[in-house]
């Protein structure tokens, strides 16, 4: 199976392309996940938890697997000093997220209303729930198609098997992602449609940011190195800003944990068997 989803992807010319269809199937899994406010209400907590917890360890496990191990060796092999691209495009990707928290109005899943950050506004709080987790996908979109591109570029340690991981690792966590919005959408009193709507919309902006990612490195080939890093640091930023304090504010944080080093490993075997 793995080896037909390689000759796929081999076959398609443009990394943009590759990277767009890598990110409509993680885009489809969070549409997969949202579904499920079709047959129940809502989640037990300590599922909801672990789901999360699952999410930043596939986060965190890609953000290096994925994306620093590559830069630096690719930094390596250009005759750079290895550490620059590195710390450069990942406290480049930090302040970017930074950046977009403190101006983008949004609220994460398990705060109160009084507790939205950015911009103060008057939106909904399902709009807010929303924000909140596209902000959330933007990374992750961008680290698809950063690899794709890189591919494409012939750079060594960028494979295609790496990239292909990659997208797995991330749909695999945007299923319980998909999940986690529209359950919480639903309790407020949303129809079942609109959650599912809204759910499946809050990963719409991986395409795009994939077809960024994988266009720039093509372009400024140069970049590649600090585009993982950037991409890097700005996934490891939302876990630590967002999923994990999500995850504390109960008293299942074991199972979270538990679940973080789930994500954690499954995401780092599909790297090493796939990269």
């Amino acid at each position: 199976m793995l080896n037909e989803i390689k000759i796929f992807f081999e076959n398609i010319e443009s990394p943009v392309v590759q990277a767009v269809i890598a990110t409509l199937f993680t885009w489809g899994l969070t549409a997969l996940g949202a579904s499920f406010v079709f047959l129940f209400k809502k989640v037990n907590r300590a599922v909801f938890d672990g789901m999360l917890g699952f999410t930043g360890g596939v986060m965190v496990a890609a953000s290096y697997w994925s994306l620093l191990a590559p830069s630096i060796e690719l930094a390596e092999n250009s005759g750079v000093i290895a550490w620059i691209p590195a710390a450069v495009g990942f406290a480049g990707g930090a302040l970017f997220l930074f950046a977009l928290d403190k101006f983008l109005p949004h609220l994460h899943i398990n705060f109160q209303h009084n507790e939205n950050e950015g911009i103060k506004t008057e939106w909904h709080r399902s709009t807010l729930l929303v924000l909140a987790i596209t902000l959330h996908n933007i990374p992750e979109g961008l680290a698809v198609g950063v690899l794709f591109g890189g591919v494409a570029a012939g750079f060594d340690g960028a494979t295609l098997g790496g990239a292909i991981a990659l997208a797995i690792g991330i749909g695999i966590q945007n299923f319980p992602e998909g999940i986690a919005v529209s359950m919480p959408l639903r309790r407020q009193g949303l129809s079942r449609w609109k959650s599912f709507n809204y759910g499946q919309l809050s990963a719409i902006v991986e395409p795009f940011a994939a077809a960024l990612g994988a266009w720039a490195v093509i372009t400024f080939q140069p970049i590649l190195p600090y585009a993982l890093a950037f991409a890097a640091g700005a996934m490891i930023y939302v876990v630590v800003e967002e999923v994990i304090p999500e995850t504390q504010r109960d008293k299942y944080t074991d199972v979270a944990t538990l679940g973080f080093i789930g994500g954690f490993i499954v995401m780092m075997v599909l790297d090493v068997a796939l990269g």
